[in-house]
């Protein structure tokens, strides 16, 4: 099992957006210096709270600034965008990091983002396939394109200079393209068969309860047998929420105290997924009532937390009921405390790992 980083950051309101811009970057710095293997980010625009507005702009930061690590898109939220501008952006990233780079592509989830950006009324979904459709394209063709669709329109044809460059789209350093992947946000996703059929891997998001990251797996394999493809466990990622600190004691106070960052992030979730009739997710009987889904019900649910040994054995006991997974995708969160973020990060990666892999190298 590989350990890596997923973060679509909720900071409080208030809080300098400069303080938390830079405790974001220390996350995926520190990530790579504790040998994480990959790390993603989220992108929101109409939002004081996730405030990384362009994924790739954030990640771009990054580029040489990290060594190893495999930064990734957590996504580019493709009907905000032309296509044209997110397959020159992704190509000028996948070069900018020489290929340590995954492209991680959705519809995007926020209302007030599909608001904004006109598409609110629209088939976001559709808009998605024809965005992502219309990349491939550009990169898999030459200029001048001619691509027509009920959203999107790419040409350069009117305005091309081929002898000096002009009118031509930069294709990526890796060939033909940067990995995709998706994150996969609902029980029994039919979204994870198509990606899977189309070569695309998942993440299954950490605000899903175990028994629906469970449903995902079966319709990964199933995409992939569509493909002709074996469905690799190690390919799936399954991002889950970790604090970890010295003590159990320190641990749940960070993880459950008024002031905790699983707590504000939880606090904002709930209120967004519930204006958009989402809370479902969090239902582990789905007639269950929406007043039901309460704070300390989906925190007591959904946030691991302890000492190493403590969380090292409920990682395994998440993972018996989801079964075998490539990835565990450590969710990061604010720093509400810098010195607690830190170094629950660092007992993760030194202390956590370790033990977690001796276990499941008794199993195997």
């Amino acid at each position: 099992m590989k350990l890596s980083f997923f973060t679509m950051p909720i900071h409080p309101l208030g809080k300098p957006y400069v303080q938390s811009l830079r405790e974001d970057r220390e996350a995926f710095i520190l990530a790579d210096k504790l040998g994480f293997a990959e790390a993603y980010c989220g992108e929101h625009t109409t939002d004081n709270a996730e405030i990384i507005t362009s994924t790739v702009a954030f990640l771009a930061s990054l580029a040489y600034e990290t060594q190893n690590i495999i930064l990734g898109t957590g996504t580019v939220n493709l009907p905000n965008s032309h296509p044209a501008r997110v397959a020159a952006e992704v190509a000028m990233l996948d070069h900018m990091l020489e290929g340590r780079f995954n492209f991680g592509i959705s519809p995007g989830g926020l209302m007030s983002d599909a608001e904004v950006f006109g598409s609110i009324d629209k088939n976001r979904n559709a808009m998605f396939i024809e965005c992502i459709d219309m990349v491939l394209k550009i990169w898999a063709g030459e200029p001048p394109y001619d691509l027509e669709g009920e959203f999107f329109n790419v040409s350069t044809r009117r305005t091309m200079i081929p002898e000096i460059g002009q009118g031509a789209i930069m294709k990526p350093y890796q060939a033909p393209h940067p990995q995709i992947v998706g994150t996969v946000v609902a029980p029994f996703s039919k979204g994870v068969t198509a990606m899977a059929a189309r070569g695309w891997e998942p993440i299954s998001a950490n605000f899903l309860l175990p028994k629906w990251v469970a449903t995902h797996w079966p319709n990964y394999a199933e995409g992939c047998a569509m493909a002709g493809r074996p469905a690799d466990f190690g390919n799936w990622r399954v991002a889950k929420n970790v604090c970890v600190a010295d003590d159990a004691a320190t641990a749940r106070a960070y993880a459950r105290d008024p002031n905790s960052p699983y707590v504000l992030y939880y606090s904002n979730l709930l209120r967004k997924l519930g204006s958009g009739g989402r809370l479902n997710l969090f239902k582990e009987d789905q007639n269950m009532p929406d007043a039901e889904v309460t704070l300390d019900y989906v925190l007591d649910r959904l946030v691991i937390h302890g000492d190493p040994s403590s969380v090292a054995d409920q990682i395994l006991e998440f993972r018996e009921t989801t079964g075998p997974f490539g990835h565990l995708v450590y969710a990061g969160h604010d720093w509400a405390d810098y010195d607690m973020g830190r170094q629950s990060m660092i007992l993760m990666a030194e202390k956590v790992m370790p033990k977690l892999q001796v276990a499941l190298g008794a199993e195997a």
